[in-house]
């Protein structure tokens, strides 16, 4: 019982958030024609710009006159209407690479400041931990006092 309602309570939020956001989202129609821009399709399907203001189109009903009549910021104007960016515009490398190598050294970095913050301390070298280690290993040998009376006069004659 428990288990059910559980999930009818887990089902009933998933729907309600799932028609709440329905309402907010523009879902795009893949059966009418959508502009891109790309090198490979010099002419896209649809213009750019679908609804003309008054100006623009003033400026579609010169263009089926003569063209020397135009000046290059309207034939430009024209341009845009029909293409988002020129050929240009969408060979020009992106500054993105930046971006990218500039987040895998910050990251390269702080992974080197949280290593170095926590490292090893090597224990040893430290005195108490090689007294402690000597009595482990001493207890595997029959003769336990003569190893460490060696250990200790080798130590001795080192300092």
């Amino acid at each position: 019982v428990c288990r059910s309602v559980g999930l009818s309570v887990c089902l009933s939020v998933c729907l309600s958030v799932s028609v709440c956001l329905s309402v907010y989202v523009d879902v795009a129609d893949c059966s009418v024609p959508q502009y891109n821009n790309r090198l490979d399709t010099p002419l896209p399907d649809v213009p750019f710009v679908r609804n003309l203001s008054a100006e623009q189109k003033k400026l579609k009903e010169k263009e089926k006159g003569s063209w020397t009549q135009l000046t290059k910021e309207e034939k430009l104007a024209l341009y845009r209407l029909t293409h988002e960016l020129s050929y240009a515009e969408m060979r020009q490398g992106s500054k993105e690479w930046m971006t990218v190598l500039g987040g895998v050294f910050i990251f390269l970095g702080f992974t080197g400041l949280l290593v170095w913050w926590q490292r090893i301390k090597l224990i040893k070298f430290q005195e108490e931990c090689q007294n402690k280690m000597l009595r482990i290993n001493s207890l595997h040998f029959e003769n336990k006092v003569v190893f460490r009376e060696k250990v200790v006069t080798f130590r001795e004659k080192k300092v």
